[in-house]
């Protein structure tokens, strides 16, 4: 008898806005100095809360946020900041 896995989506997890902000943080303590992990983060709350509304939120293109915020994204710094905005996250910091 043949093993059936799926695919696990972190996505499908995020209900709450309290729990996009953990999984940031937690993102963001895991990312290290790799600024693609922190996008790709950004790209899993992103597709939990809604890729289309967050275009409009941001008046980007849903295509480009796409592309922007996976593993293989590059995004400006800008647009880092606008999504975490639109998606009702705040960047902190604090010493190490």
């Amino acid at each position: 008898m043949a093993e059936k896995f799926t695919k696990f989506d972190s996505a499908e997890h995020l209900k709450t806005p309290e729990d996009m902000a953990a999984y940031f943080d937690a993102c963001l303590e895991e990312a290290g100095d790799d600024p693609a992990f922190i996008a790709q983060a950004l790209g899993v709350i992103a597709r939990a809360r809604g890729m289309t509304q967050l275009a409009r939120d941001t008046g980007l293109a849903r295509e480009n946020l796409y592309k922007a915020l996976s593993a293989e994204g590059n995004p400006e710094f800008a647009t880092i900041l606008k999504v975490i905005k639109a998606l009702g996250l705040k960047l902190r910091a604090k010493a190490a």
